[in-house]
């Protein structure tokens, strides 16, 4: 079954078609982008949330899509993954989020994510969880820190990121279980 979340102003949904076009915007905007290594066109775009719906579908969570309650507008994801490459802490789960550039600084990742973070200690029963970002990446660096996520001082050379591109170094955050400790 899939799970959607609600926050006071957000609602974490299941992909759906009309989503695609304002993923495709977010994601081939140079700000919102500039921590990744490139842009994405609309097919990368697509693909990418075709993934995300599969994998909801399929475990009943993932990195949902996120739709603002008072407008019902889609503007960005934000949810948990099972990343599919070698980290330092494979296998894991990590949190993570991109958003419009208009949904910046309004506290929307950090709501989303404290729902997500919920979902996976209360739902899943997670013993922790990990967010990782290239190490200049201030602003979702701050979203961790917001959650209570500790620097790991674990740097580390991101898997997927070419040898000696500027975002490769990457910093590792991780929050443990409240009700585990």
């Amino acid at each position: 079954m899939t799970t959607e979340l609600k926050t006071k102003r957000l609602l974490l949904r299941q992909w759906q078609d009309s989503d695609l076009e304002p993923l495709a915007k977010i994601n081939a905007d140079p700000d919102v982008m500039a921590y990744y290594p490139s842009v994405q066109n609309a097919e990368q775009s697509t693909a990418m949330a075709h993934y995300f719906r599969d994998l909801i579908a399929q475990q009943g969570w993932g990195f949902w899509a996120v739709e603002r309650l008072s407008d019902a507008q889609f503007i960005g994801f934000i949810g948990l993954n099972s990343p599919q490459y070698k980290l330092p802490v494979t296998p894991c789960v990590e949190i993570g989020w991109r958003l419009a550039r208009t949904a910046w600084g309004q506290g929307y990742a950090t709501e989303g994510a404290k729902a997500a973070l919920n979902y996976a200690f209360d739902v899943l029963k997670l013993e922790q969880v990990y967010s990782f970002t290239s190490v200049a990446n201030k602003r979702s660096r701050a979203v961790m820190e917001r959650l209570a996520m500790h620097n790991e001082n674990c740097n580390f050379e991101h898997p997927i990121i070419a040898k000696g591109h500027s975002l490769r170094e990457h910093v590792l955050y991780k929050i443990s279980n409240p009700a585990l400790k």
